[in-house]
């Protein structure tokens, strides 16, 4: 049983709520707006953010829908056990998202998905297709081309030999300017528009005493999103969803094969592309939200 409580739910207006849910032992905390009864969209955040990401994108999608936003294990103000007492992995991330959605009584949505939120997206949307309504992909990448060679370099190592010397280049990832260079890098002709409390957000909550076990552990369990890429290929073909791109083209991380896949596979995707970075919300939010709130109109 997952207790989610229901009471004091957001009404029509703007206003951002936040709630928590009791999920599988674990306190789930989210954020929520718009009318309860209106069109359903999921944000679901990248590394390392939380849904503090979705802060000013929220209230601009929620006078027309209802929006919901969580925490993952082990990110943001969610739960944050050790690795011996949750088995983080991008299939449990998934699971947890999708009991909040079923406590929720939430039967159709829409999904954002950017970085760690492609791989928990296209999950729920495999598992169960007939509840998705579109597909919102944001620097979130379902092909082995979609990485930068420095970023596959980085990592192919620790997922074929896990030892402290193959973890180095992994842990740099944890490191205070690897997180400002991951919001800054690309960013240049919209810097005054980047809040260093961005940054700073992420990193006091990545530094807390033990997450890096935590986030080392999904960043050994990425590889297991490169084997699930065919299945989320297979699914984007066969099902042939509808799908809106907003793609900062600066990213160090995700290159523009990862952003050209979807409408190779389905030719009908709309394509946004943006002189932004890899957190291309923070630079275009007026752009993107216009272009979801577009897409929403016709397919939620």
């Amino acid at each position: 049983m997952h207790a989610v409580n229901t009471a004091a739910r957001p009404g029509a207006g703007t206003e951002v709520a936040y709630h928590r849910a009791a999920i599988r032992g674990l306190d789930i905390f989210y954020r929520e707006a718009g009318p309860a009864d209106a069109p359903v969209v999921v944000l679901l955040h990248g590394f390392p953010s939380s849904s503090h990401m979705f802060r000013n994108l929220i209230p601009a999608l929620a006078d027309r829908y209802r929006v919901i936003a969580p925490d993952y294990p082990g990110f943001g103000q969610s739960s944050a056990p050790a690795p011996e007492a949750f088995a983080y992995s991008f299939d449990t991330l998934a699971d947890v998202v999708e009991a909040l959605l079923e406590g929720l009584g939430i039967r159709r949505y829409a999904l954002y998905m950017q970085d760690y939120g492609g791989p928990v997206g296209f999950r729920l949307a495999a598992r169960q297709p007939e509840r998705v309504t579109g597909l919102i992909v944001q620097n979130a990448v379902a092909n082995l081309e979609g990485f930068h060679a420095n970023a596959a370099a980085a990592f192919g190592p620790y997922w074929t030999d896990r030892n402290a010397e193959t973890e180095k280049p992994v842990r740099s990832f944890l490191a205070a300017e690897t997180t400002r260079f991951q919001y800054e890098h690309g960013s240049s002709t919209r810097a005054d528009r980047l809040s260093p409390d961005t940054w700073t957000h992420d990193q006091a909550l990545l530094d807390r005493p033990g997450n890096d076990r935590i986030q080392l552990e999904l960043l050994y369990r990425y590889q297991d999103n490169v084997g699930a890429y065919p299945a989320f290929q297979a699914y984007l073909k066969d099902r042939q969803p509808n799908i809106l791109v907003v793609w900062g083209d600066n990213d160090p991380f995700f290159t523009a094969e990862g952003r050209d896949l979807f409408k190779a596979l389905v030719p009908a995707t709309e394509v946004h592309a943006y002189d932004a970075g890899h957190f291309a919300l923070e630079t275009h939010l007026p752009e993107i939200s216009g272009a979801i709130r577009g897409f929403l109109a016709r397919v939620a």
